[in-house]
């Protein structure tokens, strides 16, 4: 035991203090290909149809923009945080905002009243978005309605000009995954679906670490969203014309995927490096739902036509193989009493690191490495967004900063005219588990083909420089009011 623990400090020693060379590529070749396995193609979607890469959107720098002028689509639960973080930074006109529910847009306008900012509002006309789209004074459109519009309204502003930042998910079906990559490489327009959860902290520290080779080779990662939203699914007030209910009782699968996945792919190098070659997702029967759907239309008729859906059931676990040989676990519960988790676990040939239950950790062996060496582990793998802007991100809050972390990023990055993290191809297909999810589920479990929305240019995009070589200089100029 003495010289476990020996051994393990004097690994930590070597590889994390004094640092670590990159580590090469060893993945036999053929493993978990899938050739084993009866795999359902997803190309019979379209039938005959041969798709080809207009543009490689991958690592692609728009002209910059001075100042970014901002228009809001959707205004009620995320849309306000959003707005509020864009109104703290410099380089940003908030040109327009609308919303179906004139009260939510004229609510937004006065949030940000204090930072001077008097945009034009579009609201009570369910179609007053695509005027917003249209407008000529607008560079950057912020989507954060239902699920079930992202898609459409992100590319109606990309066929007018305009770059997109879409709320999670992209799009709900494999064809609107498809339309959306296509029609940002059609019109060079950025398409970045808005997933927070990779400018966490925790997760900005180990997707340093792992590029620095930290973790090895790395061999599995899992995620997850795990969160009791069932309560709220079920208020009238909660959602818009209640569309969370109703695409958990309209729909089976892992619905949600991209909070625990997209760090996990970000970390693989997915669409940089690797590929997901195909999935297999088992969900359990619904334990919750339908029983609450009985019990409320017991005494309120508006939930009876909910109880001829076949709801979701409470538990779906996707497992995902990778060109490379690598597995990915990503789960999505919203109905179960759990303790909230997003999962984030990277598991290498040298080291591992595992977030939730807090507080994060990381092991080296067969040992968590102590308080202390942790302290040292996030000084000297902190990045400099995160020395830049993570205080003040705690500061205004989102999520714990990382909402700030991510806005602000998208706002550096276009006008410096650098890359964005998150691509069109990003946004696709971490948006598609959803939809692959349901076949798999819907075929008892077989293992079904994930789309490669690159074309085969993921064999030699690159990872995007996340260390502020570039840019870096948007400042905050305001602070949050009280």
């Amino acid at each position: 035991m003495g010289n476990q623990k020996n051994n393990r400090r004097e690994f930590l020693k070597r590889t994390s203090i004094a640092g670590i060379s990159l580590i090469g590529a060893s993945i036999i070749p053929g493993y978990a290909s899938g050739k084993d396995l009866k795999i359902q193609s997803n190309k019979d979607q379209n039938p005959g149809m041969k798709r080809t890469q207009k543009f490689n959107m991958s690592g692609y720098a728009a002209p910059k923009l001075n100042t970014v002028r901002i228009g809001f689509i959707g205004l009620g639960n995320r849309g306000p945080d959003h707005l509020m973080n864009m109104s703290l930074l410099a380089g940003v006109d908030i040109k327009a905002l609308c919303d179906l529910v004139p009260e939510k847009a004229e609510k937004a306008r006065k949030l940000i009243e204090f930072a001077g900012f008097n945009p034009t509002i579009l609201t009570g006309d369910p179609e007053a978005w695509k005027k917003l789209c249209e407008r000529q004074d607008i560079d950057l459109v912020y989507i954060c309605t239902p699920w079930n519009l992202h898609a459409s309204m992100a590319i109606y502003a990309m066929e007018h000009g305009k770059h997109v930042a879409i709320e999670v998910p992209a799009a709900e079906t494999l064809e609107d995954c498809w339309h959306l990559v296509e029609t940002s490489e059609k019109y060079n327009k950025h398409c970045m679906m808005m997933e927070n959860c990779c400018y966490d902290f925790f997760e900005l520290l180990t997707l340093n670490m792992a590029r620095q080779g930290f973790f090895g080779e790395i061999i599995h990662g899992e995620g997850a969203y795990i969160h009791n939203l069932l309560e709220k699914n079920f208020d009238k007030k909660e959602y818009w014309n209640m569309w969370r209910l109703r695409e958990n009782a309209g729909r089976r699968g892992n619905l949600y995927p991209t909070h625990g996945l997209g760090p996990v792919c970000q970390v693989m190098n997915i669409n940089r490096g690797d590929k997901m070659d195909f999935l297999v997702s088992v969900m359990s029967k619904d334990f919750m739902m339908n029983s609450t759907a009985k019990k409320l239309a017991a005494t309120d008729d508006f939930y009876k036509p909910f109880l001829d859906n076949h709801f979701r059931g409470n538990m779906t676990t996707t497992t995902i193989s990778t060109n490379k040989g690598r597995t990915i676990m990503v789960q999505h519960d919203v109905t179960s009493p759990n303790v909230y988790s997003r999962i984030h676990k990277i598991s290498g040939t040298r080291a591992a690191a595992l977030k939730y239950p807090l507080p994060a950790k990381i092991s080296i062996g067969d040992s968590w490495v102590t308080d202390e060496e942790m302290k040292l582990l996030e000084v000297k793998y902190a990045l400099p967004i995160v020395n830049k802007v993570g205080e003040m991100a705690k500061k205004v809050g989102g999520h714990g900063g990382m909402d700030f972390i991510m806005d602000w990023r998208l706002i550096d990055c276009l006008r410096n005219g650098l890359p964005l993290d998150q691509d069109c191809y990003d946004a696709a297909l971490w948006s598609s588990i959803a939809p692959i999810s349901e076949k798999s589920v819907a075929g008892n479990s077989h293992a079904v083909e994930v789309p490669d929305f690159t074309l085969g240019s993921w064999k030699t995009n690159v990872p995007v420089d996340i260390l502020l070589e570039k840019g870096g200089n948007t400042e905050v100029l305001r602070t949050r009011p009280e």
